[in-house]
């Protein structure tokens, strides 16, 4: 058993996520869906297809598949901000989810990390 990690939660569950069921759900829904977040256009298959295409093995670990397309070196975001474009594969790279997740939460603590 854990107790959540949301700040003044004394909820225990036994689970691997870091969040009680509840917060985990609050930070689910704050996250918006992949429509929100700019994954379900034409212009991300796209991306994701070419960059998978181009990557078929994990850039980072070199052994498992690449399921997952990861902006790179600069994220979707920022690339947005920056008024460049975030579908374009030269700023992608293909990585395993393994890899992916261990990626994201290391370089970019939000999301996911970001206490709620």
């Amino acid at each position: 058993m854990r107790v959540c990690s949301q700040a003044g939660c004394p909820t225990l569950y036994d689970t691997p996520h870091s969040r009680c069921p509840t917060h985990r759900a609050i930070a689910d829904r704050a996250r918006g869906t992949a429509t929100d977040r700019g994954y379900a256009s034409r212009g991300h298959k796209n991306f994701r297809n070419q960059t998978l295409t181009r990557d078929p093995i994990c850039t980072l670990c070199g052994v498992r598949e690449s399921t997952v397309a990861d902006h790179y070196p600069i994220s979707r975001r920022d690339l947005i901000e920056f008024s460049m474009d975030p579908n374009d594969p030269a700023h992608g790279r293909g990585l395993c989810k393994p890899c992916h997740d261990s990626s994201t939460a290391e370089n970019q603590p939000g999301g996911w990390n970001t206490p709620n």
